[in-house]
């Protein structure tokens, strides 16, 4: 099978059974993808698939056949600079452990894709879906908010030049 994966054009040979969580941090290296419940229900393992959020280990590799994929890895810059939600979680106190981070960090760039500046309210009900046992979600809500004002500011900055 063949697909993008931040940015990269990659191809593998993997069995029909084999799940797109396992190909990504398995053939491909990006242990940035957690596995946690393996049922969907804890977010850990969330990608974008073709630009929205997906459960990695509900989906199986050969479903991405020719589809573009980003991880957490693809979300910094080509220097390694942080994206600004990343850097939001960190200056926000938005991680603990780690391990939900990356399907946080996911879930919350899919929702601001789709909505680039969402309520405090709407933040809490679209992350419901990921499961953090450490922060209690106040520095995850303030770190999307805060990344959310700064794009704004960012997209607006790039229109008034």
């Amino acid at each position: 099978m063949e697909f993008t994966v931040n940015g990269q054009r990659e191809r593998i040979d993997v069995e029909p059974r084999r799940t797109l969580a396992d190909a990504l941090r398995e053939d491909l290296g990006l242990t940035g993808t957690h596995v946690g419940c393996e049922h969907g229900v804890c977010g850990a393992c969330t990608i974008l698939v073709d630009g929205g959020a997906v459960r990695a280990c509900l989906m199986f590799a050969v479903q991405a056949d020719g589809s573009s994929i980003t991880t957490v890895e693809g979300m910094a810059a080509e220097d390694g600079t942080m994206h600004p939600l990343q850097q939001a979680f960190c200056k926000h106190h938005g991680l603990q452990c780690g391990f939900c981070t990356p399907g946080m960090l996911m879930s919350a760039l899919d929702l601001l894709h789709r909505e680039p500046a969402p309520s405090r309210s709407h933040i809490r009900e679209e992350l419901s879906g990921n499961i953090c046992r450490c922060t209690g979600y106040v520095g995850i809500v303030d770190a999307v908010e805060a990344a959310a004002q700064q794009l704004n500011s960012l997209s607006t900055e790039g229109q008034n030049e």
